[in-house]
């Protein structure tokens, strides 16, 4: 517990208005959405990069756990302060959109903006900013950076990282730094904004982004395809992809998760598919999506698609969407607890991912329906149990532990969107190596001596 000398100090950052110390607000900021709950022993709310260079050195000096937090929507725990201290949350106050550069095209943003917000802004105006979480309505711009965040878009405009170009950040010891450039190209010195996407606030409190932008494409359409099995979809993603048109995003649902979503929403789906591929093209004109799609039906074709469908407007491209938008949610009627991961692999490798996937769940007796980001090889795996049975419960970690092996053998990663946090650091010794880990614990070390921001995440 923090004692009282420690809070007026904080007070006098602040302002006592700005940091908060009561039950209900240590209960609102103890959990996120893995619904894990650690309570940290206060909140505080910087208004500025000045009071969280200030904020930060105290706590150095007195060796204060400190864990930065933005909409707290994370799955993996990296917000939670599981060592105790403060929570730092940016989103009351530093929520700002403070630029956006016509001329270079770049957004410069405060870290608890939220990311649909930027989207909106950056449209009015012409420009488009791709990253699309299926948080994007509340996470925000900073957890995005700090997770390296992905989204449906991703199998053609790429992820977070891809669009960072410069971060301003404080130390743990509370010096302001900056990194990377508002330039196209930028060699001189270390990527430290590179070091920072993805690090979960471990190194780094991050109290600025520049980020890139693009033009905005004048249209987009959306199509469905219907396949036979699974692995005719996975073998019509990749062979998709490599046809030279690149969809926006191609997302799929397995047999089990079509059956789910029809079940809950009855929206007419094909519940005898194996599974169906949702896919969105765009472009600047109607020549072009029509190329565009008339090369991925004939590849869908070749791989034993049995209905490709075009949707004529926005509200049938509502439609065709709705499915893969509301997934997640429909699988409760498998079980009353899901362990949902986030796997990836190369795209070839994805049938084969599949049928392994399925051998895990004929071995542990559990539903395992997928769907996901296929056109980046991102494949949400649900393994369903009985949350009421402690036994279900263990098998289906076990069944995790055998899926991650699969994944990482395969030449993947155990995240491609979520972030390890708490919930998947017991696992990183099977993505890295002894070597490759005591590189993580040095840089960590580097950047924070004391230990003292947002501490024991990713198995460091």
């Amino acid at each position: 517990m923090l004692d009282i000398v420690h809070l007026n100090h904080f007070k006098s950052i602040v302002g006592e208005e700005n940091i908060k110390s009561d039950k209900a607000h240590l209960i609102a900021y103890c959990y996120d959405a893995t619904k894990t709950r650690f309570e940290p022993d206060a909140v505080i709310f910087p208004r500025n990069e000045e009071d969280v260079s200030n904020i930060l050195k105290y706590c150095n000096e007195h060796k204060i756990v400190i864990v930065p937090r933005g909409a707290g929507s994370g799955f993996t725990g990296g917000a939670l302060p599981a060592s105790g201290g403060i929570i730092l949350s940016l989103e009351r106050h530093m929520n700002k959109l403070l630029e956006i550069d016509m001329q270079n095209m770049v957004a410069v943003v405060q870290p608890g903006l939220v990311n649909m917000e930027l989207q909106k802004a950056v449209e009015e105006v012409g420009l488009f900013y791709p990253p699309d979480p299926a948080s994007e309505n509340y996470s925000t711009l900073g957890g995005n950076v700090s997770e390296n965040a992905g989204g449906m878009r991703a199998a053609k405009y790429g992820i977070t990282k891809d669009y960072v170009m410069a971060l301003r950040a404080v130390l743990p010891n509370g010096e302001i730094i900056r990194a990377g450039k508002r330039t196209i190209k930028d060699v001189a010195g270390y990527n430290i904004a590179g070091i920072l996407c993805a690090s979960e606030g471990t190194l780094a409190v991050i109290t600025e982004i520049t980020l890139k932008l693009i033009p905005k494409p004048k249209m987009t359409k959306t199509a469905m395809g219907v396949f036979p099995t699974v692995n005719d979809a996975m073998n019509a993603v990749y062979k998709t992809m490599a046809s030279g048109v690149t969809p926006v995003a191609m997302e799929f649902l397995d047999n089990m998760t079509i059956r789910a979503v029809e079940q809950k929403f009855s929206k007419g789906l094909p519940v005898d598919a194996g599974a169906i591929l949702v896919t969105d093209v765009d472009g600047n004109s109607d020549a072009d999506l029509d190329e565009q799609l008339g090369i991925i039906e004939a590849k869908f074709k070749e791989n034993g698609c049995s209905e490709f469908k075009i949707a004529r407007d926005k509200t049938e491209s509502a439609n065709l969407w709705f499915a893969r938008r509301n997934a997640s949610p429909s699988l409760a009627v498998y079980g009353s607890k899901k362990l949902n991961e986030d796997i990836t692999v190369p795209r070839s490798k994805l049938p084969e991912l599949l049928d392994k996937i399925a051998i895990v769940s004929k071995k542990y007796g559990l539903k395992v329906p997928c769907f996901g980001h296929t056109g980046d090889g991102n494949v949400h795996t649900n393994v369903m149990c009985d949350g009421n049975d402690p036994h279900s419960v263990e098998l289906g970690h076990k069944a995790i532990e055998e899926i991650f092996q699969i994944t990482v053998d395969m030449g993947g990663t155990l995240s491609g969107e979520h972030g390890i946090g708490i919930a998947k650091a017991p696992f990183m010794h099977m993505a890295f190596n002894e070597a490759e880990m005591e590189l993580f614990r040095s840089i960590k070390k580097a950047f924070d001596p004391n230990n003292i921001l947002n501490p024991h995440k990713m198995g460091l």
